[in-house]
């Protein structure tokens, strides 16, 4: 019956573009992601998929779900790039969220929404939320982007580090990059299983 609900929640977004953008909008505010994190909510939808489940603006997924990179598309421009991040900014926890922002994912200079022509900052990390720490928000944003960004410098992280993802803040990296405000998003919730 869920998978059904789901397929059935998917049709009517791609009918109704306009009722999908009103979603976004109205998801990200009801989840305090904009409060917690973003300046405005974006207003397009971020396709995103796993092998054995979809991402639908708040929905639950299990870690082993989402443990490997999902497929992710959205509304682009084929002659732009992108930024594409994941972040959790309830890291460690919801009530706790001392390391928000938690980066999962960072891809730039994305052209169009070729994800493997783009250059990689942080390898996908899937979920892994502490045990006890209730549910997580893993939010996935797309931004476009005025110019090329200089990955010259950059120290890449890769999927089994650490090292870079805690604190990281989607404000100060779109303010430094002059990315502006988000154009797509989407997100889900995840939880430690024991």
């Amino acid at each position: 019956m869920w998978l059904f609900a789901c397929l059935f929640f998917l049709i009517i977004l791609q009918v109704n573009g306009s009722e999908l953008t009103l979603n976004v909008k109205e998801q990200f505010d009801r989840h305090g992601i904009i409060t917690d994190m973003l300046n405005s909510a974006p207003e397009e939808f971020i396709q995103v998929s796993y092998p054995t489940g979809q991402v639908i603006l708040g929905n639950e997924l299990t870690p082993n779900q989402a443990r490997g990179e999902p497929r992710v598309s959205w509304p682009n421009d084929p002659t732009k790039m992108y930024t594409l991040i994941m972040i959790d900014p309830d890291a460690p926890s919801y009530d706790n969220p001392k390391f928000r922002e938690w980066l999962h994912w960072l891809i730039v200079n994305i052209p169009g929404n070729k994800i493997s022509s783009g250059e990689i900052l942080a390898d996908y990390r899937g979920p892994q939320p502490p045990k006890r720490t209730g549910f997580h928000r893993y939010v996935f944003l797309v931004y476009e982007q005025k110019q090329k960004i200089n990955t010259k410098d950059q120290t890449i992280i890769s999927r089994e580090s650490i090292s870079g993802r805690a604190g990281f803040r989607v404000n100060i990296f779109a303010k430094k990059n002059k990315l502006g405000n988000p154009i797509a998003g989407n997100f889900y919730f995840a939880q430690n299983q024991e």
